[in-house]
């Protein structure tokens, strides 16, 4: 089994989550709920869970006020958050999971498969230094690699790569990093710290282009040298773009 509690502001979206894990999730035990961050922070420590469904905004503070109180933190955590679009975008940058209320039953399901596969919790502990660290401005990105986690200053992405499923990300190091996820998911993620699709194989950090060239149906030149095709259904926003 696996032991687990609720720390959620609201009574209804607790019972409406206990109810689900036990309809559909029979092997998560919930061995507590807490409804704040200071009854949680009691609760962790009188219960020691290996799971964490946690709510964002409480009434007595955040759930990441929480986790900053906390100086080892021997628990993996979802993240249960009503919309926003800001917070959604931290997670997924973050790569750390979470749930959107109201819940989905399935999304659920899919969080704890997720959680039985990843029982690394270094890898949980660098998801978090980013999500925490990007809390005033988004700084670093978490890429899961088949190695581990690989954090990331966001400035020092060049382009990123479509192959297939997978996308590879090169750095101003001239390192490169594989990751299974598609560039249409790091498009959402980048596309407001200077990125753009030019190229439904390429996303690009608009600060490392030198030029662009119009000849061979148009390409842009990087700043390493390197030429990248700009697509004709992208070339009209991409030009707009890079004159703003």
């Amino acid at each position: 089994m696996i032991r687990s509690v609720i720390i959620e502001n609201e009574k209804k979206s607790r019972n409406t989550l206990r109810n689900f894990l036990q309809k559909y999730c029979t092997d998560v035990q919930i061995i507590g709920e807490a409804d704040g961050v200071a009854s949680g922070i009691a609760l962790l420590k009188k219960t020691n869970p290996e799971l964490v469904f946690l709510d964002i905004e409480m009434t007595d503070g955040t759930g990441f006020k929480l986790l900053e109180s906390i100086d080892d933190i021997q628990f993996s955590i979802i993240f249960v958050t009503a919309y926003s679009e800001y917070a959604v975008k931290a997670f997924k940058i973050s790569a750390v999971d979470y749930l959107l209320k109201p819940i989905n039953p399935e999304e659920l399901i899919e969080a704890i498969e997720k959680f039985k596969s990843e029982t690394d919790l270094k890898g949980v502990h660098s998801k978090l230094e980013v999500l925490l660290g990007n809390q005033n401005s988004v700084k670093k990105i978490a890429f899961p690699t088949s190695e581990g986690i690989e954090l990331v200053k966001i400035d020092e992405i060049i382009r990123c790569e479509s192959n297939d499923n997978y996308t590879s990300i090169y750095l101003i190091t001239d390192k490169r990093i594989t990751v299974s996820k598609s560039i249409k998911e790091y498009d959402l993620m980048l596309s407001e710290f200077d990125f753009f699709r030019i190229h439904q194989s390429h996303l690009v950090n608009l600060n490392y282009i030198s030029k662009f060239n119009k000849n061979d149906g148009g390409y842009i030149v990087l700043e390493n040298g390197k030429k990248l095709p700009v697509s004709r259904r992208n070339k009209q926003a991409f030009l707009e773009k890079l004159l703003r």
